[in-house]
């Protein structure tokens, strides 16, 4: 399984970012340009993921690790995002949330 770390995602400009936690989580704040899928409903959602190479977020790296361990043997290219969002947070890193 590929993986990166925060700072790896930090200076990546054009990876897609898929974030696996759950709508709340989300919601709560997430890296700027990452597209929300949750991890209970990515097996129902496959159509809406990147044809390229893509990275995979949640909160620490266990979930994100499980889906694209699922993932690439289906012939995805994805790679699992090392420390998850809340590393991202911890290293001051900016986060979006979306507007009420």
């Amino acid at each position: 399984m590929k993986s990166i770390t925060i700072a790896d995602l930090a200076a990546r400009e054009s990876t897609p970012l898929i974030d696996v936690r759950e709508r709340d989580e989300y919601a709560a704040g997430h890296v700027p340009g990452a597209v929300n899928i949750p991890m209970s409903e990515i097996g129902d959602r496959l159509e809406e993921l990147p044809s390229e190479a893509f990275d995979v977020i949640c909160q620490a790296g266990g979930r994100s690790a499980r889906v694209v361990e699922a993932l690439e043997p289906r012939g995805y290219d994805a790679t699992n995002v090392e420390g998850g969002t809340g590393e991202w947070i911890a290293a001051g890193n900016p986060v979006e949330v979306p507007s009420a």
